[in-house]
């Protein structure tokens, strides 16, 4: 992203993050539960990433990556 849009997508992410925080904080869950759930969240989505990767590796049209 090296137009001038780099600094709306930036923007809007740490605007995301901030909602996050508020969010989270709004509960009083704990640091323990928090990291928990995040740990649980970033599972899901490598978990997906992985799946989507091996069927497209298995369909020929794999990322670069791998």
């Amino acid at each position: 992203m090296s137009d001038g849009y780099a600094i709306y997508a930036l923007l809007a992410t740490i605007g995301c993050l901030v909602l996050v925080v508020a969010e989270l904080k709004s509960h009083r869950l704990g640091w323990l539960k928090n990291v928990r759930l995040a740990l649980i969240w970033v599972a899901i989505f490598v978990g997906l990433y992985v799946l989507a990767e091996w069927f497209m590796v298995a369909q020929g049209t794999a990322s670069a990556l791998m």
